[in-house]
């Protein structure tokens, strides 16, 4: 920024902001433009940062008002957050102003970073500074960061603080950016549910879908574009990022695609997070390569479908999923972490982190010890006061080869479904549907019916409703990750229902569509098993998934957790049918923020939000244990409920490698 002298300036101190200075000063976060301030509370003196010059309020705090290097400043950057962010004593208020435009109105929005726990009254004080030294062309609005300055200032009429949260800002955005990329191929508009029924055969998969929001049936498509807000965390979009393909939410596109004439049309369509809305570009007809995809076969681990017993979750661990499936050695594995604690917890809190060494003190503070305490056995103490996995039992992959040996007409059908998909012929989903009729019909045993009951009664005796739930070796595996492609049960009630439900599981691993999936990366049938976890049902008042990484931007948002909630069902969060609590919790410094609320339900208590930052923090450390190599790196994906204040571990699985 120049002066009125034509002299370069590093930020404007003490005068008043015009809507040209804030232009000039301005940098942008996820298109939208912002400006950084600096307030020295005693004097009320204002700055107002370049951006083009300082990325970093304390980088600009040391050089104009600290006066110190950057050596210095890196040395002690943890007592100088400390003295920026926390506690009612500051010398400084950071925040930045950030212009936002809704339904055609530009506004100002005055935030801070997530983590600051600013009192009403420094909030207040804070606003009314920015409000005297900014231009009045447009409103001036709170942001609230964080859960507790919401809290702090809601007995502060909006009269005296005009506030906006992120929920409605974020409700407000036309686009918002899932999984980037760019694909080529051709655009599928659907109308409704009802149209993608009648069509979907004629899917290839070259297409990029267009619906209001894309079903979690879809087959291995180029992209997608859901044209209503939905959850990142849905079965969906979970394939999405699995698959590597773009996906996008953008409101208005299938009218934007009809006036241009798009539809049907080939196009390259790209989702960049520093654009405003998605790139869509008619291109030329070429004749589709084959995807890359198929030239990265899937192998799997030789499973073992030897005789093994019928076993308590607690018996499993991690290796056994050769015979038991990956859900149900995972749930075993975290009941041998619970009772064994080990150093592999700490993983993530290790990384070196520029400029500090590791995370291990911050990790101490959000575990409420001193820094000098034994961390491999507080987490361990914090993860059985704050985790559970529910009481149930797994069955192996040999009893399902059991039932289906045991019949041969299941056995020809069987057959035929694999010299059909090596034809590519079309009688491929009747067979499979006949197939999955033949399991479902076929009644167990007595023998089979005696093992699976001695093994409830003797883990499960006194549950009144049970969840029925998948467990393939074909699953969660680098580059496929099969998130909703096969079946689970709920509500479970009685012997027969479980029976069936069994059944029902193991017809899942044949249907038309978790075939043709398998099939098209080189996932064989005769290698494809499935293993059956049945659970106690936990009767929870929220539930939901998270993944330990921010999903919106995996690549440089280290600190935080991203949380879907549920007061209804789970199940809705998972299938993209309901819009649940969207929030993120700071596993680092603490604090959570909310991004979508539930219009139809009430906001979250203090006490549940407490819960679910502890969620959190278990999440990232149950990442540590789970990481396949030593950047742990690889966030994981936990379905999840609490009961009173109790959380309940349903499953959890890499998140879509």
């Amino acid at each position: 920024m120049l002066d009125a002298n034509g002299v370069e300036i590093s930020a404007l101190i003490g005068k008043k902001l015009s809507f040209e200075a804030f232009n000039q000063l301005s940098g942008t976060m996820a298109t939208v433009p912002f400006v950084k301030i600096v307030v020295e509370v005693e004097s009320r003196q204002i700055h107002f940062l370049d951006d083009h010059k300082f990325k970093l309020h304390a980088k600009y705090i040391a050089k104009k008002i600290l006066h110190i290097s950057e050596d210095e400043l890196l040395s002690s950057i943890d007592q100088l957050n400390k003295k920026f962010y926390f506690g009612n004593k500051r010398e400084l208020y950071l925040g930045i102003l950030a212009l936002y435009e809704r339904e055609g109105e530009k506004f100002f929005t005055l935030e801070t970073v997530e983590v600051d726990d600013m009192s009403a009254q420094m909030l207040t004080e804070f606003y009314n500074v920015v409000k005297e030294n900014i231009t009045a062309k447009y409103s001036l609005f709170l942001k609230p960061a964080n859960h507790g300055q919401e809290l702090a200032i809601s007995d502060i009429a909006p009269t005296v603080i005009p506030r906006i949260f992120g929920h409605e800002l974020m409700e407000a955005k036309s686009f918002i950016p899932l999984n980037t990329g760019v694909a080529k191929g051709r655009l599928a508009v659907f109308e409704s549910s009802e149209d993608y029924q009648r069509r979907k055969e004629e899917l290839k998969w070259h297409d990029i879908i267009v619906m209001k929001r894309v079903p979690d049936n879809i087959p291995r498509i180029s992209g997608i574009i859901n044209a209503q807000h939905t959850t990142p965390l849905s079965h969906t979009n979970v394939l999405a990022y699995g698959w590597q393909i773009p996906n996008a939410i953008q409101i208005g596109v299938i009218e934007d695609i009809k006036s241009r004439g798009l539809d049907g049309k080939w196009v390259s369509y790209t989702v960049d997070r520093n654009n405003t809305a998605v790139t869509l570009e008619e291109i030329k007809y070429i004749a589709p390569p084959k995807p890359s995809w198929t030239t990265h076969q899937i192998k799997l681990e030789t499973p073992e479908i030897e005789q093994a017993h019928i076993v308590g979750i607690e018996h499993l661990r991690m290796d056994d999923r050769k015979s038991y499936g990956t859900k149900s050695a995972n749930l075993g594995e975290i009941n041998h972490l619970l009772q064994h604690p080990c150093t592999k917890l700490l993983g993530f809190y290790k990384v070196k982190r520029f400029p500090r060494n590791n995370l291990l003190d911050y990790l101490a503070q959000r575990l409420g010890v001193s820094q000098s305490a034994d961390l491999v056995k507080e987490c361990g103490k914090f993860l059985n006061k704050t985790i559970k996995v529910p009481q149930g039992i797994c069955i192996p992959f040999s009893l399902q080869q059991q039932f289906l040996e045991s019949s041969p007409q299941i056995q020809q059908t069987i057959g035929k479904i694999k010299m059909a998909l090596e034809l590519n012929a079309k009688e491929v989903d009747p067979l499979c549907i006949k197939l999955q009729q033949m399991i479902r019909n076929k009644p167990l045993s007595s023998n089979m019916k005696d093992l699976i009951d001695e093994q409830i009664i003797e883990h499960m005796s006194g549950v009144e409703s049970f969840v029925v739930r998948s467990s393939s070796n074909a699953e969660d595996l680098e580059h496929f990750s099969a998130a909703g492609i096969y079946e689970s049960y709920n509500h479970v009630t009685n012997t027969l229902n479980i029976f069936s439900s069994i059944k029902k599981v193991w017809a899942s691993l044949v249907s038309p569509r978790s075939m043709r999936l398998r099939h098209e990366v080189g996932i064989s049938l005769e290698d494809s098993f499935m293993g059956v976890v049945i659970q106690e049902e936990i009767k929870c008042h929220m539930g939901g998934v998270l993944v330990t990484t921010n999903p919106m931007n995996p690549q440089e948002d280290f600190r935080n957790v991203y949380i879907n909630v549920s007061t209804k069902s789970v199940t809705d969060v998972v299938q993209g049918t309901d819009r649940p609590f969207q929030m993120l919790f700071n596993v680092i410094e603490g604090g959570g923020s909310t991004l979508i609320k539930d219009k139809l339900a009430p906001d979250l208590s203090k006490k549940d939000k407490a819960i679910l930052q502890k969620l959190a923090i278990a999440g990232k450390l149950l990442q540590s244990h789970f990481s396949p190599d030593y950047t742990y790196k690889t966030p994981v994906d936990i379905e999840w409920a609490v009961s009173g204040e109790q959380i309940y571990i349903l499953q959890i699985r890499p998140y879509a490698i």
